[in-house]
């Protein structure tokens, strides 16, 4: 059996009186590609940030890449949880919806700066390395560009090579595509499914259901603040997954 890249338990958020995460069990083999989907507010955003602690869970136990730790209800963070929250951001990566490019670096100097600022890789060694992932997302050419003279499609993927340049074991995409123009969506997806093909673990929050029957090992549905259904692609999209996923496919 796979090891468990993500393994998380009874995690709950609210935000003021509004509870967006009701007790929420998650397991992800390691190689698994997981998609997310489910109406706006369903609490797919907020659940993948508290995988890596961009928003702190109000309880619960998460295990992700080795990392454990457990929060509890009206209980700060320890020093060592802090210390497992560093590890764990090291060893995963997070592709966003707005890019988060720095604007005043080129799309090299971007994928380079957490090799060199965080892993400490010599400059000679992070650029070749930087050179290779933008020839792996198709932008080898575009390396001396400011993020400004980018398409938002080409911006993406740089932030995908840049996410690469870590060397994760698990990348988190939240909506990757959601701010494109459908002609740049494409190319996008296309480096997302061939990381799923060369075996990356990812957990994907996204609209484009035809990514996910195309790469996905498993679908997850939520709404308020639930997994309401966890099932396999072919088993999610199959006519016999039920009227409430049925009601939701067809408006998309």
């Amino acid at each position: 059996m796979s090891q468990s890249k993500i393994k998380v338990t009874a995690v709950a958020k609210a935000f003021g009186t509004n509870t967006v995460l009701k007790n929420v069990d998650l397991k992800v083999q390691a190689g698994e590609v997981v998609v997310i989907l489910g109406p706006s507010g369903s609490g797919k955003t907020t659940l993948l940030r508290s995988l890596n602690f961009l928003e702190q869970p109000d309880s619960g136990t998460l295990e992700i890449c080795g990392h454990r730790i457990e929060v509890v209800a009206g209980k700060g963070l320890s020093r060592a949880d802090r210390q497992q929250i560093t590890q764990l951001r090291q060893r995963t990566a997070m592709v966003f919806q707005s890019f988060n490019l720095f604007p005043h670096l080129t799309a090299l100097q971007n994928v380079i700066e957490g090799l060199i600022s965080v892993k400490k890789v010599a400059k000679p060694e992070a650029i070749n390395k930087g050179m290779a992932l933008l020839e792996q997302v198709g932008l080898a050419d575009k390396a001396d560009s400011y993020p400004a003279r980018l398409s938002g499609g080409q911006k993406q993927r740089v932030a995908i090579a840049r996410g690469l340049s870590m060397d994760p074991e698990v990348i988190f995409f939240d909506e990757p595509t959601s701010a494109l123009d459908p002609e740049l969506r494409d190319e996008v997806l296309l480096v997302m499914r061939n990381l799923a093909n060369a075996g990356m673990t990812m957990l994907v929050v996204t609209h484009e259901l035809r990514f996910a029957q195309e790469a996905a090992d498993r679908v997850i549905f939520m709404e308020g603040g639930v997994i309401a259904k966890d099932a396999t692609t072919e088993a999610f999209f199959s006519a016999d997954s039920g009227e409430r996923i049925q009601q939701f496919l067809r408006r998309y």
